[in-house]
């Protein structure tokens, strides 16, 4: 069963999903994160499409980051690794769903290191 900060987060993350599709021109960019690991997908929501996603579980972070995924430097490895991979598909620009989640600390680490590797959003 689900707590109460949760339930507020999962009905946050509904109304915040209801203004914001992903398109083919600028797909969506959904951030997870749990207790234990960060991750990021792009989501293009006109063909119901993941088009790649990243965790800090892959194998060339796991390393950096010595199991310890899920604070704020690994998502800002994780942030640069994945704003490199999706321009190097062919994906710049991006909207930014945060999942529901408060714009602070991994959330914000993983945004800001995405936009200074060259993502746009």
């Amino acid at each position: 069963m689900l707590n109460i900060k949760e339930t507020k987060r999962v009905s946050r993350h509904a109304r915040i999903r209801k203004d914001m599709t992903g398109t083919t021109e600028r797909p969506r960019l959904c951030v997870h994160r749990s207790l234990n690991n960060f991750s990021a997908y792009i989501i293009d929501d006109t063909c119901n499409k993941v088009l790649m996603g990243k965790t800090t579980l892959a194998k060339d972070l796991k390393e950096q980051t010595k199991n310890a995924g899920g604070n704020v430097k690994a998502a800002e490895m994780l942030g640069t690794a994945f704003a490199k991979e999706a321009i190097a598909k062919g994906v710049k620009k991006v909207c930014f769903d945060r999942g529901g989640y408060v714009y602070h600390g991994r959330v914000k680490a993983f945004a800001d290191a995405a936009r200074k590797s060259g993502l746009e959003f």
